[in-house]
């Protein structure tokens, strides 16, 4: 395939539901992703892409009758198209489980792809669920003998923008080399962009150069949370000039290896979290009653398992009972900031609860305390909910960037910024490109709404990209002189 582009473009997609999906879910997800990416791989002759599937979603797929998904990524991945890697069984944040019940989680996940895959599950990669990665991990995955583990970017050193992709990096006191996720590339490839013009033109300057670029997302993006996203990934593999490959390949281009020290983070993580220690707020927040009593269920849980014999007749069902009572989603959704869902939470105290209480190596005391801890992040849940609690702003959020520019008085930025938006919008329908022009539409849309706290600094930057140098700043400095000669000394200001 011949191509102008220097770099290697690496992808891995993310395929995760929680082991107790209604079935109807499941099976809107087969229909609108997991199949039409299956068979859009396959019928793609170019095709390279890494793929992990959680256990517990292969479970559910066989589970409700779609064994035939699992054997399309199985043939594409005997015909080279896909690499499979391995993970998490139920999606448990490992740097925050003992590490006993990480290396558990890893083991039946791999045990559970090989039952489904055969003989094509041969992973010398892994994906942690949420990019949760703490150093101390790495001794785990040089146990199961991986190769490497994909971490993101701020795990190089804290700071985004850091990483010479022209270089393999080895772990610190490990054999695992790690693959750092790209913030700008991966956000721009799963909800910015729609279609594969765009994505050239805005990764443009990485593409020229001889280096590796690595974007990671969730699978289910690519027709269940975007509807025919799935269209962009497809005209990614037959693009020329975006060189796909597998992750395990970037091994082989970039031989050149350099040791680094990482840190703790996930791909939600900021700069200003690891900063402040809280790299894992969303599951394990210092300042969240409801996350500590959570935790402290788990712990006591998983020690009274641990005293208990493997002979016990008892111990095969509660073992695997605890297996997906760690996953990370009672966690997620106790973070009310601004993730919330009471049902998950007191689904996932109860499992916890019943296990402990089923244990013979519970004690009295402790079966009541677990009995007391159930009842308390109840009692909290609820207190929450009716108090507004959880509706409340998370001040880790992001700034929505009208907040930053015209509620602050920098109307010149603002209205600037939309009407270089407008005017793309108008360029790109005028020479009947539609898909551009939905892109700026929508951009305008979340500016003006206030939706953009995730993605208006690539909308902004895909603009710097798009327009001639220095047009953006030109645009700006221009409308700041325009509005700081019309306004008052007034906040109330007269119509004009």
């Amino acid at each position: 395939m011949a191509t102008l582009s220097k770099a290697h473009w690496a992808t891995i997609l993310h395929f995760y539901q929680p082991y107790n999906q209604k079935r109807e879910i499941i099976d809107k997800i087969v229909e609108q992703c997991y199949r039409p990416v299956a068979n859009g791989i396959l019928a793609s002759p170019d095709a390279r892409i890494t793929i992990n599937f959680t256990g517990v979603l292969l479970d559910l797929l066989a589970k409700y009758g779609h064994r035939d998904v699992i054997d399309l990524y199985g043939e594409a991945a005997r015909q080279g198209k896909i690499e499979l890697v391995a993970s998490a069984k139920f999606h448990a944040i490992l740097p925050l489980l003992p590490p006993d019940e990480a290396r558990r989680q890893i083991a039946i996940n791999n045990d559970t792809n090989r039952s489904y895959f055969g003989d094509v599950y041969k992973p010398r990669g892994v994906f942690l669920p949420e990019v949760a990665w703490d150093p101390k991990l790495a001794t785990i995955l040089d146990e199961f003998g991986f190769d490497w583990v994909m971490l993101d970017e701020l795990a190089a050193n804290g700071h985004i923008g850091s990483v010479d992709y022209s270089k393999t990096y080895q772990i610190r006191g490990a054999k695992v080399k790690a693959m750092f996720r790209e913030h700008r590339l991966s956000t721009l490839v799963s909800s910015i962009a729609r279609d594969v013009a765009t994505l050239k033109e805005t990764a443009r300057e990485e593409l020229a150069v001889d280096r590796a670029i690595i974007t990671g997302m969730d699978g289910e993006t690519f027709g269940h949370h975007q509807a025919g996203h799935e269209k962009l990934l497809f005209s990614m593999f037959d693009e020329p000039d975006i060189p796909m490959v597998l992750m395990s390949e970037l091994l082989e281009f970039y031989p050149t290896v350099q040791t680094i020290k990482t840190v703790a983070c996930t791909w939600a993580s900021s700069e200003d979290d690891i900063s402040k220690g809280i790299q894992f707020i969303s599951w394990d927040d210092p300042t969240n009653e409801i996350h500590r009593l959570q935790w402290e269920l788990l712990r006591m849980t998983v020690e009274r398992l641990a005293q208990l014999p493997k002979t016990d007749p008892n111990y095969v069902v509660l073992r695997a009972r605890l297996d997906w009572a760690v996953a990370s989603d009672q966690f997620y959704w106790a973070a009310a900031k601004p993730w919330w869902m009471i049902e998950y939470i007191e689904r996932g105290a109860y499992e916890l609860l019943t296990i402990l209480q089923q244990l013979p190596t519970t004690s009295p005391w402790s079966s009541e305390r677990g009995l007391a801890l159930y009842h308390e992040i109840l009692s909290v849940a609820y207190e929450w909910q009716r108090s507004g609690k959880i509706d409340t702003h998370d001040d880790q959020a992001r700034v929505p960037f009208k907040e930053l520019t015209l509620e602050a008085g920098d109307a010149g930025t603002w209205h600037a910024f939309l009407d270089m938006l407008r005017q793309e919008e108008a360029a790109a329908a005028e020479r009947s490109d539609y898909e551009e022009a939905i892109l700026w539409r929508n951009g305008v849309y979340k500016l003006e709404n206030k939706l953009d706290i995730y993605d208006a600094i690539y909308i902004i930057d895909l603009l710097r990209r798009k327009l001639p140098k220095g047009e953006v700043e030109d645009t700006i400095a221009k409308y700041r002189k325009k509005y700081n000669r019309i306004r008052g000394g007034q906040v109330e200001q007269r119509s004009n």
